[in-house]
């Protein structure tokens, strides 16, 4: 008897609340990080935040990676889509379940806080060029960034599913690593869901393009760069 026969949650929307709560387990604790940190007057520290992403990756993809890939990130997705590693068809309804969840994490995170906590220049957790950084700049590092992270994901996840013993750990590290050198230049965003979820509640949307567009084009380049460097 199949799930749907027995008046259970069909795979694929198992997949779907996964990721839903998986990327609202992301950007909740995330963001939750940075509002904390401005609060407190720095408690949490640079340091602390990068952490608190990666860690938190790298939870997720244990706890969910073997039933929706864990994919948290519309670029992540998009990015195994164009490697062949994942349906077309099911792109849509994984973006949606991963903005859903981001846009309820930011929502709790405005409730918990009072509206100032997010703070004049990143809104609630979100992501803006640092000082003296251009829009131009910060694009162009956000690809680099979000190339990196899809192109490790490509090599140690099976299929379209960061499972293994080690992809956990690669991943989260990897957005930890890139979260602690880049996050002062860009918010190391990585992610259109964690980066316009905060923008839309807080009502800051500055160059919020900016966190479309390149995690996108990122996670595209990385596909040709994996196939010219997988074993």
């Amino acid at each position: 008897m199949s799930d749907e026969d027995a008046g259970l949650p069909t795979p694929y929307v198992k997949q779907l609340a996964a990721e839903l709560v998986g990327t609202f387990t992301l950007v909740l604790v995330g963001t939750g990080a940075i509002v904390s940190d401005q609060v407190t007057g720095g408690a949490v520290s640079h340091a602390g935040i990068a952490l608190a992403f990666g860690l938190v990756v790298m939870a997720v993809i244990y706890a969910i990676g073997g039933v929706s890939g864990a994919h948290l990130n519309p670029a992540v997705t998009v990015g195994f889509a164009l490697a062949g590693r994942f349906p077309w068809r099911r792109v849509l309804g994984y973006v949606v379940a991963e903005l859903a969840g981001a846009l309820l994490a930011s929502a709790l995170v405005w409730w918990a806080w009072p509206w100032e906590a997010g703070g004049a220049g990143s809104g609630m957790g979100g992501t803006l060029p640092g000082e003296g950084v251009t829009v131009a700049g910060a694009f162009v590092i956000e690809v680099v960034l979000t190339l990196i992270l899809m192109w490790v994901i490509l090599h140690v996840a099976t299929g379209s599913k960061e499972q293994g013993l080690m992809a956990g750990v690669a991943v989260g590290a990897t957005v930890g690593l890139l979260a602690m050198f880049a996050g002062p230049m860009t918010g190391a965003s990585m992610n259109p869901a964690r980066s316009l979820a905060p923008a839309v509640v807080s009502g800051n949307l500055q160059v919020w393009w900016l966190y479309v567009v390149a995690p996108l084009a990122g996670a595209g380049l990385a596909v040709p760069v994996w196939w010219v460097t997988r074993p």
